[in-house]
């Protein structure tokens, strides 16, 4: 049999005996009570991009899905599979949720795939697929001139997360949401080297350092 990795276990148990404790009774409310987050975070699978340990929050507090690239699909109710889909669905129908954060990062390896154009990452291509869907029919991606490989990169990182924004929209329960006033959507960006964090400023379309104070 396989053994359960050891340093989780270890985790668990510094959680239980110390951070379990402290949050006892919150736990207790929110397996009685349910969950009533107010926000929701699209995130990207990379595990240094944790929106919990970025935003210091705890149980209860987020609504997450995470996926390769933090990217939010065009509305497209057909009879396939849809998960970023089904959870932006319960977050904004069911929790009534006021916020959506659409969180983009430096060093993103989707992103670095998709400007190399490199061969398929998997047999089966669920990369590649994946990303495609960051594009729009005939648009092509390409890098400016004098444009450093880095600037390229973090451009595009910074472009899936207008995309992603852009593609909520699409999505008719979302559109009534903010149109009513009920909810807004926003847009970040983690550095990883230096934990910093940029915020979506909509009206210059320019993404400014957070007060970290």
């Amino acid at each position: 049999m396989t053994a359960f990795p050891e340093h989780l276990l270890e985790g668990y148990r510094a959680f239980a005996t110390q951070r379990l404790p402290t949050e006892q009774t919150r736990y207790r409310d929110l397996s009685v009570k349910g969950q009533s987050p107010e926000v929701m975070v699209i995130g990207c699978c990379d595990s240094r991009v944790s929106p919990e340990v970025i935003f210091d929050v705890g149980p209860g507090e987020l609504f997450v899905v995470r996926n390769i690239a933090n990217l939010v699909p065009v509305y497209q109710p057909d009879g396939n599979a849809h998960g970023v889909s089904a959870a932006l669905e319960y977050a904004v129908t069911v929790l009534k949720v006021k916020h959506i954060v659409v969180l983009g990062h430096a060093q993103c390896g989707g992103i670095r795939a998709f400007v190399d154009k490199i061969e398929p990452l998997t047999p089966g291509d669920f990369i590649g697929k994946w990303m495609q869907m960051f594009i729009k029919p005939g648009e092509v991606v390409e890098q400016r001139e004098r444009e450093t490989m880095a600037q390229f990169v973090e451009r595009i990182e910074k472009a899936a997360v207008f995309r992603s924004l852009e593609n909520l929209m699409t999505f008719p329960f979302v559109q009534k949401a903010v149109d009513s006033g009920q909810m807004q959507t926003h847009g970040a960006y983690f550095g990883v080297a230096e934990g910093s964090l940029f915020v979506l400023d909509k009206a210059s379309k320019e993404f400014k350092r957070a007060n970290g104070e």
